[in-house]
């Protein structure tokens, strides 16, 4: 029996994205305790963003997949997505690790960059797959720039 595509993908996303609540009481303590800019108000919205992001992101995955399934070049579109989805999911235990804010917008960054280089080389297979990158596209620059203003708030913190 073939486990389905769609199946396997959305496991191996919920899967990576678990490892982002591997954080001690102390990792979760020291983040709570950051000064954030006034005008972060919606910081409650953020899991659901987040949610929206990787949902979009697997069906992206699972759009790839499917355009040419099982070929050398997916496989390696699929491990490439992977780089994505743990740049994305090291952010927070990373930063928290380390305790640095400076870190935090340094892995954000460098995820973009990341996702950005996905998306366009997903653009050539498949506009939807492309469309269901852009929450991600659209979301990371945010999230880095509110890091970043974090770190500005927080000095000791970078």
């Amino acid at each position: 029996m073939e486990v389905p595509s769609w199946l396997v993908i959305g496991l191996v996303t919920i899967a990576v994205a678990a490892a982002a609540n591997l954080l001690s009481k102390k990792d979760i303590r020291w983040f709570k305790h950051l000064r954030r800019p006034k005008w972060l108000t919606f910081e409650k919205a953020i899991p659901l963003i987040w949610t929206i992001v990787f949902i979009c992101g697997a069906w992206s995955a699972y759009i790839v997949w499917e355009a040419e399934p099982g070929t050398i070049k997916t496989w390696l579109l699929m491990a490439f997505y992977l780089l994505v989805e743990i740049a994305i999911v090291a952010y927070t235990p990373v930063m928290c690790k380390a305790r640095s804010l400076k870190v935090g917008t340094i892995i954000g960054g460098a995820g973009f960059v990341l996702g950005l280089i996905l998306a366009l080389i997903v653009l050539s297979i498949s506009g939807w797959a492309f469309i269901l990158l852009l929450p991600y596209l659209l979301w990371s620059p945010i999230g880095t720039f509110v890091t970043w203003q974090m770190a500005k708030l927080n000095p000791a913190d970078t």
